[in-house]
């Protein structure tokens, strides 16, 4: 449904997107992540026709978005970051006056504009002026305005961006219902999101795609799905090493504190770590505050594939 293809763009000096390479097939939901600056929302404004590409080449439902702009655009629902709302409209009327914009059949319009606010829930603030609705409620017009033509192809830059807590759930649910359907590109930069609403992940760091797989492929690849955690006392270089004797530990980090030190192990083939790192601890006569196994979360490898493009944080040492 979406190709990109070495796709290139730069703002004089400065490189934007370096070749970037990636497809979503119909039906998908994918997680478009990345630091501030790594190219999500050039991406999508490309993938929408609104910048042009510097070079590559970019098919969106089937059409060029260089040669077919307008057929993308007929395709494309786009919710853009900050959405660009009229305050002083009401919301039924901002949706009618978007309707003859987008060109919908006459016949159409009435039921669409009625479908739109429904799957959205703000069928109940038709008659309300815009300015006067939460940013959470206002967030819903806009994917209103986006779903107007029943696109094909979804594209949402940093939806809940602003939102509280009770706004983004809600916001979450509403997605799920409307990417059904639809081929969906998110952009987000709450991870926790994309594990619960994305099939699948694409991480872009300086302009270039990073990883690219399902969520739970991701956090296998980049640290396996299980790790252990201990606080230890002792001498930090000596019990890291200690540690990474065994065959069964694939990586160890460390981070200093003033008397124990974090030691987070992954391991080799997805055993469970706790039995070894006791009796490395007991045999080098160390103290052991806490020894815990946890999940890897998205935004762990997150963080493990931006640092290994970046470098590591300071104060924190690996083994293996």
């Amino acid at each position: 449904m979406i190709e990109v293809q070495d796709l290139s763009k730069s703002f004089g000096p400065v490189r934007a997107l370096d070749r970037v390479s990636f497809t979503v097939e119909e039906g998908q939901i994918l997680g478009f992540l990345g630091p501030n600056g790594a190219g999500k929302s050039t991406t999508m404004r490309i993938l929408t026709g609104f910048l042009p590409g510097d070079g590559g080449t970019v098919r969106v439902a089937g059409h060029d978005v260089a040669k077919e702009s307008l057929q993308v655009r007929r395709a494309t629902g786009y919710l853009p970051e900050g959405v660009p709302l009229y305050p002083e409209m009401r919301v039924g009327e901002y949706l009618r006056f978007r309707a003859r914009l987008k060109g919908l059949q006459r016949s159409r319009k009435t039921e669409l504009i009625a479908r739109a606010l429904e799957s959205t829930g703000v069928a109940d603030v038709e008659r309300r002026v815009i300015g006067t609705l939460s940013r959470g409620y206002r967030q819903r017009v806009g994917l209103a305005d986006a779903l107007l033509a029943e696109p094909k192809v979804l594209i949402l830059d940093e939806p809940t961006v602003g939102l509280d807590p009770e706004q983004v759930r809600q916001f979450r649910h509403l997605l799920r219902e409307v990417g059904r359907d639809r081929t969906v590109i998110l952009s987000t930069h709450i991870l926790s999101e994309v594990e619960l609403v994305c099939s699948h992940v694409a991480i872009i760091h300086r302009g270039r795609i990073v990883a690219r797989d399902t969520a739970s492929s991701i956090r296998r690849r980049f640290g396996g799905l299980e790790r252990v955690v201990a606080e230890v006392a002792g001498p930090l270089k000596e019990v890291r090493a200690a540690l990474g004797k065994d065959p069964r530990v694939a990586r160890v980090s460390a981070a200093a504190g003033d008397t124990y030190h974090r030691f987070t192990l992954e391991p080799a083939g997805g055993e469970d770590l706790r039995e070894t790192v006791f009796k490395v601890v007991r045999d080098g006569g160390w103290l052991l505050r806490e020894l815990r196994r946890e999940s890897v979360s998205l935004e762990d490898a997150f963080v493990d594939i931006i640092g290994g493009a970046s470098g590591r944080s300071p104060g924190v040492e690996e083994a293996r």
